[in-house]
């Protein structure tokens, strides 16, 4: 029965001269565009993100897109298409390398890791896949990777965690146990074995969440406080925010605003051991109301002083 030709080079938008890392890129970039959990409910992406696996399927394996190529590149994508004659008797067996593959029978209804989305026969996969490719059980197919992204705060990802990740993986949605160890960071990959499509490797893509308290500089934080002028003239002990909880930090006399005062040791942890530093940055802030005596007290300051800063005294 004729079906659909599929243009497994135009469905992933590379050349028929593609190489199996330029096959591999432009998956996993429609993989992530298409993928359900970023389009909920949209029937279209949905189709678009099998369309994707099925080309990938075929072409990231070199016997399966040898067998394709074979067709020739003079079919034209959505035009009727009907299997060459004897192209059923082509030897699956030398392909996959597994004596009695041919049919699915005997296997004892256990599909071999990597089997396509949706089981036996390929499931999932259009007919035009089943017309070359058909006929393997569940046999047929193999592990390939998925990816997935986890929102983290900032002390997660320092200290590490556990997290559960409900992911839509090969048709069906999986609930998934995620460890990430102390010393993430943003973009970090962390790698779930079997959490893939048949048994393929997951891949967690670690996103860090808005922080008002910190700002991240590679293994360092730092925070901002304020001051009075006093308290930047005459010195003072103030506690601050670190990953850790309050820290006490000694403020010596005569600082400046925009100064910044080095916690060692009281940044993040770093995945080879070991911890980055803590910086507080200081800025200095005045009354916009002061009280009588108060402005009392600045008159006095400002008749007695003999700083000034605009002639570098």
């Amino acid at each position: 029965m004729p079906v659909k030709f599929q243009d497994y080079y135009q469905i992933l938008g590379v050349p028929r001269t593609a190489t199996v890392a330029d096959i591999k890129k432009a998956y996993r970039k429609l993989a992530r565009k298409y993928h359900p959990d970023f389009n909920p409910n949209n029937k279209q992406a949905e189709e678009k993100f099998k369309q994707t696996q099925e080309a990938y399927e075929v072409l990231s394996d070199t016997d399966k897109r040898r067998k394709y190529d074979q067709l020739g590149a003079n079919w034209k994508n959505g035009a009727e298409f009907t299997p060459p004659p004897n192209w059923g008797n082509y030897d699956f067996n030398e392909i996959f390398g597994r004596p009695g593959a041919g049919t699915g029978a005997g296997t004892g209804g256990r599909p071999r890791p990597g089997a396509p989305p949706g089981g036996g026969g390929g499931g999932g996969f259009s007919d035009f896949f089943e017309s070359l490719f058909g006929g393997m059980g569940g046999g047929f197919g193999r592990q390939a990777e998925a990816e997935a992204e986890l929102r983290l705060p900032l002390e997660d990802m320092h200290r590490g965690t556990t997290r559960r990740l409900s992911v839509h993986i090969g048709g069906t949605q999986k609930s998934i146990e995620v460890r990430i160890p102390p010393g993430a960071r943003d973009d970090s990959r962390i790698r779930v074995p079997g959490g893939g499509i048949n048994g393929g490797d997951l891949f967690v893509r670690l996103k860090l969440e808005p922080n008002t308290r910190f700002i991240v500089k590679g293994d360092d934080t730092e925070t901002e406080i304020v001051v009075t002028p006093w308290e930047a003239a005459l010195g003072t002990q103030l506690e601050v925010p670190t990953l850790d909880g309050k820290s006490e930090i000694r403020i010596p006399p005569g600082i400046a605003s925009e100064q910044k005062l080095r916690l060692k040791g009281q940044g993040l942890n770093m995945r080879g051991g070991g911890r980055g530093d803590h910086y507080v940055k200081l800025r200095i802030v005045v009354p916009k109301e002061l009280t009588d005596a108060e402005k009392k007290l600045f008159q006095e300051l400002a008749r007695v002083s003999k700083f000034n800063p605009r002639n570098g005294a």
